[in-house]
């Protein structure tokens, strides 16, 4: 076996975390998502979800668009569309590992 063929080549490190992977998920379906959203259907508090989009958003894979509806202020989310193709090729890799 030649070296870099195994699929596990092609995970992306950051979605290893079951709460970045978790993020990426909810938003891959949709256009965008504000931060409530999200956090209450990955199951975390806003501290632990805003670490977790601060690392994705560094790497390119997720936007932040903070704005306001009425007086209050909202963020929202989306998937970059280099965080779409990486999440494509993540669950491509572990389809291939699991053998499916």
């Amino acid at each position: 076996m030649s070296t870099g063929s195994h699929p596990r080549h092609d995970l992306e490190p950051l979605l290893t975390s079951p709460v970045r992977l978790s993020v990426v998920a909810a938003l891959a379906p949709l256009d965008k998502a504000e931060f409530a959203f999200v956090r209450d259907l990955v199951e975390v508090t806003d501290s632990a979800l805003s670490k977790q989009i601060a690392a994705l958003e560094e790497a390119g894979l997720v936007a932040v668009d903070k704005g306001r509806v009425g007086r209050r202020s909202r963020t929202w989310l989306s998937l970059t569309q280099e965080g779409r193709s990486v999440y494509r090729r993540h669950l491509e890799a572990l389809r291939a590992i699991a053998g499916a």
